[in-house]
């Protein structure tokens, strides 16, 4: 049997302890803690890579959840950024540069018709589906199972995989996230499995004159990226226009990474609303609620309300500025699709010598691997993969220097810098040998 590999972290293990007296779990989100003894500290990134404080060398494929889509302190957004710390921070007023980084997002994505910036993922949705709920005057709202649209009550809805058995009639029970999440929300929420065209239609039949809006992420960055079919979400804009609901495009993830105008360029749909966040500045932290100038133009007095101090800061701004004219004008999008096809196919070569069965999801810049024959085209079907297979990979990943999220849920992230290292695809596909047969040799070893 091949020797388990060791990584030292014990200036991370001493960290962790320090940390846990201030610091719930020691860490400050949740998902970064990864076990008492596990739980690694950063101590600088560059390009496609992180070390932490132990000196351990990762290629990382989680990038802070996508953000990175250039690479870790690229030198070209962080310039931009100091010359947006000469601008002077925060003003809780307009600056110039507002407008500059608007009218790129509208080049990029034409449903873009106007354009508000907020501080993050969670905040951009929570504005987009208060702006539905004014424009409409419904409160009711459609989620799509293994779905993700950030961390507030009104989306922490989720269909129950563990407690659910495949094969009967009975559907996935809907639960909160977790604690604290009032009971009286669940009413308003509806949920509906994903790429299932008649209980779609069925679902507005029954409840879409309640609707204020519709949220899908037709690649669902939490959910290993499975993806909708263009059928399934033309469907969902067919029926939205019927009975008078807001189709909001959650392109957190997926914003200016799978293509220059997103995931709905691709699919080509056209929503009322969509937002943005990862990828748009290069992890310096801003997001967008972008949509139909009429309904956009319900931000307003009297209308719906957005705003917050932090938004549209100088530094953001100006790194969002230069992130966005990259990938806008020069080939790095191609660049790490490029890189992530390549390592799809080098993992396939190795899987398939050892006649592992395994299929892919998503999109070359964020994929989802699965150990099935076919991937699933819904949350439901991912229960029927062998996704302990990849969890216990995973662990050994992570002591042979390749950073990619412990739960399979979570797909695997490409930046430009991956496909300008090819020592990137060297290290890594040679961590996913050895980690592929030490999960054969040690099944239990990651339980």
């Amino acid at each position: 049997m091949p020797p388990l590999p060791h990584r030292n972290l014990t200036k991370s293990n001493a960290q962790f302890r320090r940390a846990v007296q201030k610091l719930p779990l020691g860490v400050s989100s949740t998902f970064r803690y990864w076990g008492d003894d596990r739980t690694i500290y950063v101590d600088h990134g560059k390009g496609g890579r992180t070390w932490d404080i132990d000196g351990n060398a990762y290629v990382d494929y989680r990038l802070g959840y996508g953000p990175a889509i250039l690479g870790y302190a690229d030198d070209r957004v962080d310039a931009a950024a100091r010359r947006g710390m000469e601008v002077g921070g925060v003003f809780a007023l307009s600056t110039e540069r507002e407008l500059t980084v608007a009218e790129r997002i509208s080049k990029m994505v034409p449903a873009a018709e106007l354009v508000r910036f907020s501080n993050s993922g969670t905040e951009a949705v929570m504005a987009a589906l208060r702006l539905a709920r004014a424009f409409t005057g419904r409160e009711s709202y459609l989620l799509v199972e293994g779905g993700y649209h950030g961390l507030f009550d009104a989306a922490m809805w989720m269909a129950d995989m563990e407690g659910w058995t495949p094969g009967g009639n009975d559907d996935p029970e809907v639960v909160p996230y977790g604690k604290g999440i009032p009971p009286t929300v669940k009413k308003l929420a509806h949920l509906v499995p994903m790429n299932d065209l008649q209980r779609l239609e069925d679902t507005f039949r029954r409840v879409g004159n309640q609707l204020a809006a519709m949220l899908i992420e037709p690649i669902q960055g939490n959910c290993c990226g499975i993806s909708a079919r263009a059928d399934y979400v033309q469907l969902a804009r067919r029926l939205c226009d019927e009975y008078g609901v807001l189709l909001i495009i959650d392109e957190v993830k997926t914003g200016f990474r799978v293509g220059k105008g997103g995931i709905q360029g691709i699919l080509g749909v056209k929503p009322d609303i969509t937002t943005f966040a990862k990828a748009v500045a290069n992890g310096y932290p801003i997001a967008v609620v972008a949509g139909r100038a009429d309904v956009m133009r319900t931000f307003r007095y009297g209308g719906a309300s957005h705003g917050g101090t932090y938004t549209a800061h100088s530094v953001s701004l100006a790194a969002a500025e230069e992130c966005l004219r990259i990938l806008d004008e020069t080939p790095a999008l191609e660049t790490l699709a490029g890189y992530g096809q390549r390592l799809m196919d080098g993992i396939s070569a190795i899987l398939n010598a050892r006649g592992i069965v395994h299929s892919y999801t998503g999109h070359p810049s964020m994929f989802g691997l699965f150990f099935a024959p076919e991937p699933p085209d819904n949350y439901r079907a991912w229960k029927t993969s062998d996704y302990s297979f990849y969890d216990r990979m995973a662990y050994f990943l992570h002591d042979l220097g390749i950073i990619v999220e412990p739960d399979s849920r979570e797909p695997w992230f490409m930046c430009e810098a991956h496909g300008l290292d090819d020592t990137c695809l060297t290290d890594t596909l040679a961590a996913v040998e050895a980690a592929v047969d030490l999960t054969l040799a040690y099944p239990e070893a990651a339980e």
